[in-house]
């Protein structure tokens, strides 16, 4: 077990950790973000995970829909969620030339984020759901702990321009609102068709099919919020 004592850790950054019952006594945390899965999270003895939930639901009515069970509210939800992503390309297109490709604190740019939901679509929906056993789309972006990515048809040297990304993600897109609006609740609490042998995500085994599409809903309303995010720190 790693512990700090007495440490300066002023502007430190803990990327894809695991913090998993880390204990912070006696800190200054002022002015920090904290974006990941937090539950259980208690500040000052207080669980403070409902509350920062409860507003995020508030904020953001969509979240609702993620978590039905209803192909009628997912697909309502896909729509909402491609109407928002439309409107921040349009704002990004008016931005200065460039700013599609630029990086905001090391997070992926906005050409990045839209590569790296390809490969969550091809990965997450058309290889758990549909049981495709298809390579995945080249100019897909996977993080970099994924394994074999070459193997599963992603070309790691792409370096497609926003109007292919685009493209992309509009085929998937209507795809995905095609098979929401013929699927049934009962194929949705199937168990997911994973294809056998290698591949990602290994661990989509066991999973309903309802569990991976939403992964790919809740992959695409939390990165819609990063490149806001980041399209306000350029923009400012």
């Amino acid at each position: 077990m790693a512990s700090f004592k007495d440490q300066d850790l002023t502007d430190a950054e803990f990327r894809e950790c695991d913090l998993t019952r880390a204990r912070l006594i006696g800190v200054v945390m002022q002015d920090a973000v904290i974006d990941g899965l937090v539950t259980n999270l208690v500040v000052n003895g207080v669980e403070v995970t409902s509350y920062v939930e409860a507003e995020l639901d508030r904020r953001y009515p969509v979240r609702l829909l993620l978590r039905s069970a209803d192909p009628a509210d997912l697909l309502q939800a896909v729509r909402q969620l491609r109407a928002g992503w439309a409107e921040t390309i349009e704002r990004l297109r008016a931005m200065p030339r460039g700013s599609e490709q630029q990086r905001v604190g090391g997070e992926w740019s906005a050409v990045e984020t839209q590569r790296h939901l390809v490969f969550v679509h091809d990965s997450w929906f058309r290889r758990c759901c549909l049981g495709s056993t298809e390579p995945f789309t080249a100019i897909g972006l996977a993080s970099e702990f994924v394994p074999d990515q070459e193997e599963q048809g992603l070309d790691r040297a792409a370096a497609p321009s926003l109007d292919e990304v685009l493209a992309a993600r509009d085929v998937q897109g209507a795809e995905l609102e095609r098979w929401l609006s013929t699927v049934t609740a009962d194929q949705l609490s199937a168990p997911a068709p994973v294809p056998a042998g290698p591949g990602w995500p290994p661990y989509a085994r066991g999973k309903s099919v309802l569990e991976c599409v939403q992964v790919v809903l809740d992959e695409e309303w939390a990165h819609h919020g990063f490149c806001v995010r980041d399209l306000d720190l350029l923009g400012s």
